[in-house]
């Protein structure tokens, strides 16, 4: 069994701001927000990746109710939703940013730079490599 520091605060070992929890998530503030209201939602079961997680459609059912509750409870315009994969995962257990966002409060898109393909040809490469991947 893995255990980490979010494994920690779902077994209750670890304090912790808990907004919510239900079968599958328990839901915590994130303690460096980007605003006020920033809400960590971890899987109870121990994911490292979304790959990893099993169970995904209550898990996401959950991300999606604590999506709705942090726009209405914080009066807020709407959600930044996000996670990271391995990559800029600070904790290696599967968590999902749920940010409160109002307009005008200074987050611009994604925190990374964009890029374009060089031609159609290019962007149907990727296209079939990933579709490939499916089977």
């Amino acid at each position: 069994m893995s255990t980490d520091l979010f494994c920690e605060i779902v077994a209750g070992e670890r304090p912790a701001t808990i907004v919510g929890s239900d079968e599958v998530s328990v839901s915590f503030l994130d303690t460096r927000p980007v605003f006020k209201g920033h809400v960590l939602v971890v899987p109870r079961a121990h994911a490292e990746t979304l790959a990893d997680l099993t169970g995904v459609g209550p898990f996401f059912e959950s991300v999606q109710r604590m999506a709705r509750a942090v726009e209405e409870g914080l009066e807020a315009g709407g959600t930044f939703v996000a996670m990271n994969n391995r990559i800029s995962q600070s904790v290696p257990h599967l968590h999902v940013h749920v940010v409160p966002r109002v307009k005008k409060d200074g987050l611009r898109g994604f925190f990374w730079p964009r890029t374009t393909y060089s031609s159609a040809d290019e962007a149907a490469s990727y296209a079939e490599r990933i579709a490939k991947a499916l089977g």
